[in-house]
């Protein structure tokens, strides 16, 4: 019964069903708490794109929040899980304007859980604005030429956004530390059983894979099912040196959506070169919407 019972449900997931429940905020305050490094309180789960319950598109698999931080101004974080065939995507692309100008909010976070490499860098944590400095290892990632325009420089209010980009592949130490703790259970879906770090100890008690009903463990085995073929459908692609079309194949059919996006921007009265700015658009073709 032990085996069944330690089988947790991987962050990826939990983070699209389970955790936008109110009821299940102190997972996400732990979690919120160990990668800033100080006590965090939620305050509000915004509404945004992340609702959609799409198990085979890992673009809504991300979370907007209003948080305190240390009983300061509230500020925006969006967390978010990043795979490699979404690359292309700004890593804020698709925040609501509304969301950025509310009253109060006085800073802008972005948590990025990177299931794939995006450069090269010595530490499995990264902080920054423009340049991305290792947490441990006071390094400077030297992200890749493809994922460089990914960083949007502003937002619609004009609020500087900071990254905190995890780079789950590169962990590989023991877990002791709470970090490292959360590190392992990202990668590898381990909590250990007398865990003290924030959020994980509840984790252990609200993300069971066997307390899901038949039909949402049926849903979740799909979701890692299809997180396995995307990666072999990658790796294949890779090899065979057509990972560059595919990929911009796929670009090419959100077009749409980001004019969908801009429009509504345009609507809010955000001027067309910010716009411009956060979707990836051309000015004249945000000035044609």
């Amino acid at each position: 019964m032990s085996e069944l019972q330690d089988r947790y449900i991987r962050f990826d997931w939990a983070i699209k069903r389970l955790l936008r429940q109110k009821a299940n905020c102190d997972v996400l305050e732990g979690f919120l708490t160990v990668f800033f490094g100080e006590p965090i309180k939620i305050i509000e789960i915004l509404e945004s794109e992340g609702n959609h319950l799409l198990w085979d598109d890992a673009q809504w698999n991300r979370i907007d929040l209003k948080v305190e931080k240390c009983r300061e101004e509230p500020v925006f974080v969006r967390i978010q899980n990043m795979r490699e065939l979404y690359y292309r995507e700004r890593l804020l692309y698709g925040i609501p304007a509304e969301n950025l100008e509310c009253t109060g909010i006085k800073g802008i976070y972005c948590i990025t859980i990177l299931y794939f490499d995006i450069g090269k860098g010595t530490d499995y944590l990264y902080h920054g604005q423009n340049r991305f400095i290792g947490v441990h290892t006071h390094d400077e990632l030297q992200v890749n030429v493809k994922e460089r325009n990914a960083f949007v420089t502003r937002t619609p209010a004009s609020i500087f956004p900071e990254y905190i980009l995890i780079r789950v592949n590169e962990f590989n130490n023991v877990a002791v530390t709470p970090l490292e703790e959360w590190m392992r259970y990202l990668k590898e879906g381990i909590i250990r059983p007398d865990t003290t770090a924030p959020g994980l100890n509840e984790a252990r008690e609200k993300l069971r894979y066997y307390s899901m009903t038949p039909q949402e463990r049926h849903a979740y085995d799909e979701h890692l099912n299809a997180v396995m073929i995307q990666n072999d459908v990658l790796s294949s692609a890779k090899e065979e040196g057509k990972m560059e079309g595919r990929l911009e194949g796929i670009a090419e059919g959100r077009m749409d959506e980001r004019l969908k996006n801009a429009k509504g921007m345009k609507n809010l009265g955000i001027a067309s070169d910010k716009i411009a700015e956060i979707t990836g658009l051309s000015s004249e073709d945000v000035e044609k919407l």
